[in-house]
């Protein structure tokens, strides 16, 4: 596969995360769960998850309008090692925070180091 395939999946894996993202109002019931929280948190929680989708929805825009620019420019190739050192730390911060033992919990840490992967490997041909 040539670097503009790999980028292109990248965006396609962001704008999965995204609509992932879009989902944990309904997935996690947080109308009912974010009641325990208090005020702040509750709102913080929420408003990180928003600007999350935002910046997941705007690589998969990159991805998939600036393909090129991303394997031939340096700022694309640094927005490029940024995404990948995002997933790096999403996995890590996986196994600091959520140690959980179940399956959905493993599937979602291997899509997280498939992330760093995808987005590394363009910089690489």
């Amino acid at each position: 596969m040539n670097a503009t395939t790999w980028i292109w999946i990248g965006g396609a894996h962001s704008l999965a995360f995204a609509l992932f993202h879009m989902a944990f109002w309904k997935l996690f019931g947080w109308r009912q769960s974010l009641k325990a929280a208090n005020r702040a948190d509750r709102a913080i929680l929420q408003i990180l998850n928003l600007r999350l989708i935002y910046v997941l929805l705007c690589i998969a825009a990159l991805c998939f309008v600036f393909a090129d620019d991303l394997h031939d420019t340096a700022m694309g190739r640094a927005v490029l090692a940024g995404m990948s050192l995002f997933w790096v730390g999403r996995t890590i911060e996986q196994f600091v925070f959520l140690r959980i033992n179940r399956p959905l919990v493993h599937v979602l840490t291997v899509l997280f180091v498939l992330g760093a992967v995808i987005f590394a490997v363009p910089l690489f041909i």
